[in-house]
């Protein structure tokens, strides 16, 4: 655990996390871990460097079955090689799989608050964009609307973009929940492309369910997509896999690639195969410490900042904080100016996120500890004014 509690001046890293504020700031806000990647990702990627050859790869497997192997052990999901394509990232692949299972002027459905790029899925195909957003409980738990989301789907809406984990509100939808999403989606003929990212990072009692495991006519219809980028903290090396167990849909998704969207680099694969094959005890203490800094989180807006409301993330290393008891006109800009803390402004999430911040608390405990005391001592000036 003290690997994780060492500060790192990513300053001096070409971090846009820490680049993008003056230095007074103190950055909780982009999904970027503030630790080291695990050892045996750098100890691939120093043998690789070493080689000191970096032309033409000739096409690997062994990507693929580090993957198959990993969804095997942590979700007991089947899949061979062969339903595996690798990408430089999840964003491109929703945006291939819309543009390859829409035509212009048909639906792309997701549920808000949703990641920012959600809402250019839409515009980049000259689709339209269908939403069913999740409903808020009093807990700050957020749930389906199961009436809204089957009113959300049109006779034209071709896809369902899901989120699981999702990104901000840290839910992890449960087998009812999925299952329900799946069979309403079988009923409307849409296809499903599901984010699952945050896959890894859930913790108990939740579990991660690959909505495409749940029954083989869903994954019929499913392109799921994964990447080590968030687990393990290697965003930067650019990779990411699409799942598809489906050969049809499999050939016109590469098809949709059309020389537009290539592979990862030599670098990012090295990567990807060393943090499925190497790195689970790695995750394993990384899930510990995050676990304690999301308990830290949760009992000090408890404690200290009762006037905010946070339900504890299922999933992710983000904390979806309600600020709207504030009153504030945005609370994301309050804090940067009064508390020197950046974190994701809540309508960079859709308008179910006005009145909200997301914070990044995987960072070292000291760290995030300083953040939330900053935060602490500007709202005690707001009361004081």
């Amino acid at each position: 655990m003290k690997s994780f509690a060492r500060y790192i001046n990513r300053r001096e890293t070409g971090s846009v996390k820490w680049l993008r504020y003056e230095p007074d700031i103190l950055p909780m806000w982009v999904a970027d871990m503030d630790f080291l990647s695990p050892p045996p990702v750098t100890a691939a990627l120093e043998e690789r460097v070493h080689q000191g050859v970096f032309g033409y790869p000739e096409e690997d497997t062994r990507c693929a079955e580090a993957m198959t192997a990993w969804l095997w052990e942590k979700y007991r999901w089947q899949v061979i090689p062969d339903d595996i394509i690798l990408l430089p990232g999840v964003v491109n692949g929703f945006n291939l799989a819309a543009q390859d299972c829409a035509s212009p002027g048909e639906g792309i459905l997701f549920q808000p608050p949703a990641y920012k790029p959600f809402f250019d899925v839409a515009p980049h195909g000259g689709f339209e964009e269908h939403q069913a957003p999740l409903l808020r409980t009093s807990s700050g738990r957020y749930v389906i609307d199961k009436d809204l989301f089957r009113s959300a789907v049109l006779p034209h809406t071709a896809v369902f973009v899901l989120c699981n984990p999702h990104n901000p509100t840290g839910r992890v939808l449960e087998r009812s929940e999925l299952t329900f999403l799946a069979e309403t989606c079988l009923e409307n003929d849409l296809i499903i492309c599901s984010d699952e990212i945050h896959s890894d990072l859930v913790y108990p009692p939740h579990q991660h369910i690959p909505i495409a495991a749940l029954d083989p006519d869903i994954a019929a219809r499913t392109i799921s997509l994964y990447s080590p980028s968030k687990t393990f903290n290697v965003a930067g090396l650019k990779t990411a896999a699409a799942v598809i167990t489906n050969p049809d849909l499999r050939k016109t998704f590469l098809a949709a690639c059309r020389g537009l969207v290539g592979k990862p680099n030599i670098l990012g694969t090295t990567a990807f195969q060393a943090a499925y094959q190497s790195s689970a005890a790695w995750l394993d203490k990384l899930l510990a410490y995050l676990g304690e800094n999301r308990q830290l989180v949760q009992q000090f807006i408890a404690q200290e900042l009762p006037a905010l409301q946070a339900y504890p993330p299922e999933g992710t290393y983000l904390a979806w904080v309600d600020c709207r008891n504030l009153n504030l006109e945005d609370p994301y800009q309050f804090f940067l100016d009064e508390a020197q803390v950046a974190f994701n402004p809540g309508r960079w999430f859709g308008d179910q996120g006005k009145g909200f911040v997301r914070l990044n608390f995987a960072c070292p405990r000291n760290t995030l500890r300083e953040g939330l005391d900053r935060m602490k001592s500007a709202l005690d000036s707001l009361d004081t004014k």
